[in-house]
């Protein structure tokens, strides 16, 4: 059975996916402003991902008798400095998302609640894929630095991300 404390936390889990969806919608408004169409889908496919992930924990607590509570979100960051800044609030914000299920794991391992901890295993997994994803996009970025021919090929290859709820990804 899960406790109150412990359905509090999952729904806040939940809102902290939707809200990084529509911080992701603010990168892809700041690239496709500034022209980077690339960057913006792979922001927008980054968005839905999110929203992926909000869903199957709206899912999980509908599917345990929870009542899935929505927050209103947190203006997100609109304005950044560059494409690389871009990708460095990215990488915050997933270190942050990593940070916050870790702290809901420890609190199903301090309940007891064995099915919710098998549950979040798939996000501590998908958490180490996220950052690692974007430790290379800023090292390929620093990397590219000004050379305007290997940004347009960078962001042409990013434009080509399409996400799969099948995979999951």
């Amino acid at each position: 059975m899960i406790s109150p404390h412990l359905a509090d936390a999952l729904n806040r889990q939940m809102n902290n996916e939707f809200e990084a969806a529509q911080s992701y919608m603010a990168m892809a408004a700041y690239c496709e402003h500034n022209s980077y169409s690339g960057f913006a889908n792979f922001y927008l496919q980054q968005a839905e991902e999110e929203r992926f992930h909000g869903m199957k924990i709206y899912n999980y607590l509908n599917d345990r008798g929870i009542h899935a509570k929505f927050s209103a979100t947190s203006q997100p960051k609109i304005d950044f400095e560059s494409i690389l800044d871009t990708f460095e609030s990215a990488l915050h914000q997933e270190k942050n998302v990593t940070r916050s299920f870790y702290e809901l794991t420890d609190l199903a391992w301090e309940e007891k609640e064995h099915a919710t901890i098998s549950f979040l295993r798939w996000f501590l997994d998908e958490q180490v894929e996220e950052e690692a994803s974007f430790d290379t996009h800023i090292e390929y970025l620093k990397r590219i630095g000004e050379d305007k021919n290997a940004l347009f090929i960078y962001e042409k290859e990013l434009g080509q991300r399409k996400f799969s709820a099948e995979a999951g990804e």
